[in-house]
């Protein structure tokens, strides 16, 4: 975890990211991943695995199969950007792209078909398990440095980082708070909660946040986050862009949209610090260097006076 002594100054309180975008994948979905590779049998390991995924579970599953002797079919939305679908295939994967909609039972279908374990990106208790060490290590990098957190925000598609912190910091800290945070228009969970039981989204507009547009909201995260849960917080495109901004240059961080969710969130005072210490999950980095490019490129027409704290940080 790092921070930035001129975000804390300017937000009244000690912002950590939890840089998960450092994994040797680009993400937290290495966890789970590997977690659940590792529980495989023998006979299991024979047949390989199937995943389907936007990028980042796809490439996690392709790596930790390669690393661990077995073999990986990856189903990916036609939509998916190029550097993910480069990098699951660099490791040796073998890649199929559909549309959105299919994505689910094709890669249903092709388990059952090529005999593979099928692997969810979230809807599984070891990739879950997995995930909720991003939890414990929050604690235990927190009691070093003799912080106690009072919120950690995550990054929330179908609910599997979010479920595995809630469990991770159950024990380790169990005053600690945890929010889902989601791109507007696709608040699966923020719908899903307030509705009392998952709710299969219907999208209302586009975001950039490519790896948190799934339709589905994951059924064993959600029955482990709907009583413990603290709250939802949704955040727009633009919010996303100026935190991929601040990472960048507070932290030197590269980060993908749907991974910069949780610091927008902070940054733009949906979640005001008001002396507390709180973690803002950066779950992913794999973003196309054209958008990444442009994003970053937009600080250089801030002027004195322009919203958002890159221009404060320029006035």
């Amino acid at each position: 975890m790092i921070e930035s002594p001129y975000l804390n100054r300017h937000l009244g309180g000690r912002l950590f990211v939890k840089a998960e975008n450092l994994q040797v994948t680009g993400s937290f979905k290495l966890r789970g991943a590997a977690n659940r590779i590792a529980s495989l049998s023998a006979d299991e390991m024979a047949r390989g695995v199937i995943a389907r995924s936007s990028g980042n579970h796809g490439l996690a599953m392709a790596y930790c199969a390669s690393l661990m002797g077995t073999s990986a079919v990856v189903v990916a939305p036609d939509t998916a950007p190029a550097t993910k679908v480069a990098r699951i295939e660099a490791c040796g994967a073998r890649i199929v792209q559909v549309p959105m909609a299919r994505l689910s039972d094709t890669a249903i279908d092709l388990a059952r078909r090529e005999n593979r374990v099928y692997v969810p990106p979230a809807d599984d208790f070891w990739v879950v398990a997995g995930a909720g060490t991003v939890g414990i290590e929050i604690a235990a990098q927190a009691a070093r440095a003799g912080v106690v957190i009072d919120v950690v925000l995550t990054c929330c598609s179908g609910g599997g980082l979010t479920a595995g912190c809630l469990l991770g910091l159950s024990d380790a800290s169990p005053a600690t708070q945890v929010q889902a945070v989601e791109p507007v228009g696709f608040e699966k969970m923020g719908a899903s909660l307030a509705a009392g039981r998952r709710i299969d989204l219907k999208p209302s507009g586009v975001s950039i946040c490519d790896a948190l547009t799934g339709v589905y909201m994951a059924e064993i995260p959600f029955e482990i986050v709907r009583p413990r849960l603290a709250g939802t917080i949704a955040v727009t495109d633009d919010e996303v862009r100026e935190a991929m901004r601040i990472a960048f240059s507070e932290f030197g961080l590269a980060i993908e949209p749907g991974g910069a969710v949780a610091l927008a969130a902070v940054l733009a005072g949906r979640l005001k610090l008001e002396g507390r210490a709180v973690v803002a999950t950066i779950s992913g980095r794999n973003v196309d260097l054209p958008l990444a490019a442009s994003v970053l490129a937009e600080a250089n027409d801030l002027r004195p006076g322009d919203h958002g704290l890159s221009a404060r940080r320029h006035a």
